[in-house]
């Protein structure tokens, strides 16, 4: 005997056609598209706000109800480098600790990660999740004035004071051809002049690196260290307590140095929260 299964009757089809629509509806929240980017938020540059100096306030107590360092205030509004505070004059409040940096044409996400030790990833979500704009905010780092004599180094990182082939910050090289952002300065000398420690501290590092070619790394304590590049010699050992003057290296053309002429790289980092970041050593030697 051959069984066959009984169709629904019509009713029994609408029933069911309307139970799904139903079930639809309820789940439908739950289904819709999640975000491409679920932890970016409206880029930090969107989200300052105004302040409104009044009378009895400093620079310091203004950071301070911000919870934010000064130098951030600062170089977010160029008025405030003159150092006196203006009653009524609005100035800019961002939401965290930083700096607002213009990005020359075509720098990529990753270039600003070498350039400031913050990862491409966090400048992406913490700048809108887009293509890099024309500004965009770097967390954590932070500027300061080359007159604060306070931080200058007691020493200089070669035997006299040397012309600076190449300064810190955005340059254009190759011809014009390329732009970069060079993370510390290029002191012209000849190939096997004394490298001279800046400060005393700690060697924390010696070796090769693919960039840096031979490379010393002086921890200076408090957050300070110095680094010194494409040296032809290097004549100290991790861990080595080093003073100001101290011969360490001996400057050469290892590595893949930006400038065709020798000389010596120099580099002065701070640590922050986002980790080592290159400060202008000009504001920290006497030249």
């Amino acid at each position: 005997m051959t069984w066959y299964k009984a169709k629904p009757a019509p009713i029994e089809n609408e029933l069911i056609f309307i139970l799904s629509w139903l079930l639809c509806l309820m789940f439908a929240p739950q289904l819709q598209a999640q975000p491409l980017f679920p932890h970016c938020s409206e880029p930090i540059l969107s989200r300052l706000q105004s302040h409104q100096i009044a009378a009895g306030e400093t620079l310091t107590s203004i950071a301070a109800k911000y919870n934010l360092l000064p130098e951030t205030l600062i170089k977010l509004n160029p008025v405030l480098e003159e150092g006196a505070l203006v009653v009524g004059t609005e100035i800019l409040i961002p939401p965290i600790n930083g700096v607002r940096v213009e990005v020359p044409a075509g720098a990529t996400w990753k270039d600003l990660q070498a350039a400031y030790s913050v990862g491409a990833d966090v400048l992406f979500e913490m700048n809108g999740c887009e293509d890099v704009p024309r500004e965009v905010f770097i967390p954590g780092v932070t500027w300061r004035e080359n007159n604060q004599g306070i931080n200058k180094f007691p020493g200089y990182p070669l035997p006299a004071i040397a012309t600076v082939g190449l300064a810190y910050g955005w340059q254009s090289v190759d011809d014009k051809q390329r732009v970069m952002f060079h993370s510390g300065i290029d002191l012209l000398s000849a190939i096997g002049t004394q490298v001279l420690a800046v400060d005393q501290g700690v060697v924390a590092f010696i070796g090769q690196e693919e960039n840096y070619g031979y490379l010393v790394v002086v921890d200076h304590g408090k957050g300070v260290q110095t680094r010194y590049a494409h040296l032809s010699k290097i004549v100290v050992a991790i861990g080595a307590e080093v003073n100001a003057g101290d011969v360490i290296a001996a400057v050469g053309n290892t590595g893949q140095p930006d400038l065709k002429v020798p000389h010596l790289h120099f580099e002065v980092r701070q640590q922050l929260p986002v980790g080592w970041v290159a400060q202008d050593p000009l504001y920290f030697i006497s030249y």
